[in-house]
């Protein structure tokens, strides 16, 4: 689109560094300023629950080099983030008082740790994670022998937890809910990830509410609502986020918790695009929802560029994340909400990192979703079943001597 000069992308992170290297894989060759509030430059964030914390010296996280950036034409403002949108003037305010033209805007702001008023006020001791400074931060507090307390049971929760292990800390886990990663496995898996932390010696309470908390001179002390009390020498809690969405507040755009954006990324503001765990995408059900992954990111940044290239968009692939814990892989692909789940071949979790077995999810006969442990090579099959909406044969799908792949036509 020639008439197109300027592409303003607000986010160093994930999705703003794939929106650039979709536009000028698809030919774009106008002008693209990327705006970031941190001094780095776009990292990986899967690797700051894990590597940066556990081999933070060997680990490379950076998506995009200083020279890839000047390779790709593309001009970065580090350090500098956006203090508001004229939508109709087409500028963006910059925190240090300068202003930035754009004739298409992408919000790829991310989110932010959902907050525990009462940890945050004790100060010290108390740590989220969320970006490069939060996980540098936590190298030093992990330490052997050290007390531990991770409150949140979800992904985030449990990878903390399996670096903590390895670095010989004294976990405990507290999780509301009667699950841990509730919100994104099956039952049958929650059990499996919850018997391998357990058995790791990670001390995990379900179905527990703090009641409150303190400081005791360098120890936090964490009374949970029967009482008892649980003494640490750190605390980090990560109980979900909140979209960075307040920009598109007060520049008008249509905000439900997040921003609200169409099956071409656009916002209520046809020049104005967002992607990432910021916005809130129409489904092809109807309904509005918000996916916090990996792979998220990277597509609707896919979307979003090749919808200002006008070029068709790819057929979708069903969603797909993973977790590593504990030496052990884990992939999901398609409805974790599936009616029933059923293993090809066995779940032991005594088995630790030597466990491999694939779950197929199965509603009304058809295969809509998938999880492999320990078995990456089956995942791309378990893709093609859900993409085809394949029937489910339990005589073929679960018999180990027959091979998946060619069971996938």
């Amino acid at each position: 689109m020639s008439n197109i000069e300027t592409v303003v992308i607000v986010g160093a992170g994930q999705a703003g560094a794939s929106a650039i290297l979709e536009l000028r894989a698809n030919k774009y060759e106008g002008k693209i300023i990327l705006v970031g509030d941190e001094t780095h430059l776009p990292y990986e964030r899967p690797p700051l629950s894990k590597d940066v914390i556990l081999n933070p010296a060997e680990t490379k996280i950076e998506i995009l080099s200083e020279q890839k950036l000047a390779d790709l034409g593309v001009e970065v403002i580090r350090g500098n983030g956006v203090v508001k949108i004229n939508s109709e003037a087409k500028i963006i305010d910059l925190q240090n008082g300068d202003s930035v033209a754009f004739d298409k805007l992408l919000l790829a702001t991310g989110g932010a740790a959902r907050r525990l008023p009462n940890f945050d006020a004790l100060g010290k001791h108390v740590y989220t994670l969320r970006n490069l400074e939060d996980s540098q931060a936590l190298v030093p507090v992990l330490q052997a022998g050290r007390r531990i307390v991770l409150i949140g049971g979800g992904v985030i929760g449990l990878e903390l937890a399996s670096s903590a292990r390895y670095k010989e800390c004294n976990v405990t886990v507290i999780e509301q809910g009667p699950m841990v990663m509730g919100r994104s496995s099956p039952r049958v898996l929650s059990e499996f990830l919850l018997a391998q932390q357990r058995l790791a010696g990670v001390d995990v309470r379900l179905e527990t509410k703090v009641a409150d908390c303190k400081l005791d001179g360098e120890e936090v002390v964490i009374t949970l609502e029967g009482g008892e009390e649980l003494r640490a020498d750190a605390v980090v809690y990560g109980i979900g986020i909140v979209p960075n969405a307040q920009l598109a507040v007060e520049a008008g755009l249509d905000v439900d918790f997040a921003i609200k954006i169409n099956e071409n990324c656009q916002t209520s503001n046809a020049d104005i695009y967002a992607a990432g765990d910021v916005a809130t995408q129409l489904r092809a059900d109807g309904e509005f929802r918000r996916v916090e992954t990996w792979e998220n990111a990277n597509i609707q940044a896919g979307v979003f560029a090749r919808h200002v290239m006008n070029v068709e968009h790819p057929v979708e692939n069903p969603a797909w994340f993973w977790t590593d814990q504990l030496n052990i892989n884990y992939q999901f692909v398609g409805d974790m909400a599936a009616a029933e789940w059923l293993v090809r071949g066995e779940i032991n979790p005594e088995l630790r990192q030597e466990s491999s077995f694939v779950l197929f999810g199965v509603t009304d006969g058809v295969i809509v979703g998938g999880i492999t442990v320990n078995a990456a090579k089956e995942m791309r099959h378990l893709k093609k079943l859900i993409s085809k909406q394949a029937a489910f044969e339990a005589d073929k799908y679960l018999d180990i001597s027959q091979d998946l792949r060619k069971l996938v036509k």
